[in-house]
């Protein structure tokens, strides 16, 4: 008879082959399919990027919606290879501090009337989830030293 334990270290066991390569996959589909679709005025987020970025002055707000689109883009792509991980963390830093920037801009919104900071918008719910983007990221990039896993 097999027992639990057996059964929770085969999962466990799975889990830990396949778990990074599965966030890094994860991260490229995102990433480069949210990514893309900003270039082409698709993209849901562009008004609430467009009103994030006019204190950017060196180009016109359609501009930066279509350079965050390809950066994101670049991304996704950087996490599809092991070789660079790094490279993709990196621009997911910088990307990252942009993407907090309404919270703290636009609170009108991100955050209901009144409920500020405890009652977030979808946009704003849509910008707080990131934290879990933020922390996957940190779980791939300590695999990067790694010998063992191949992910």
């Amino acid at each position: 008879m097999v027992t639990f334990n057996e059964i929770d270290q085969k999962i466990s066991t799975f889990m830990e082959r396949w778990g990074v390569l599965a966030v890094r996959i994860s991260f490229g589909i995102i990433f480069i399919w949210f990514g893309i679709l900003k270039p082409f005025g698709i993209s849901a987020a562009e008004s609430l990027v467009l009103a994030t970025v006019p204190w950017l002055p060196v180009f016109e707000g359609e501009t930066w919606v279509a350079i965050i689109g390809w950066w994101e883009v670049v991304i996704g792509i950087a996490f599809l290879f092991r070789k660079t991980i790094r490279i993709a963390i990196a621009l997911l830093a910088l990307q990252m501090i942009g993407t907090f920037m309404p919270l703290v801009f636009l609170p009108e919104v991100t955050f209901q009337p009144g409920l500020i900071p405890f009652g977030p918008t979808m946009e704003g719910q849509y910008i707080i989830k990131n934290l879990m983007i933020i922390s996957a990221a940190l779980v791939v990039g300590g695999t990067v030293r790694s010998k063992t896993i191949d992910a």
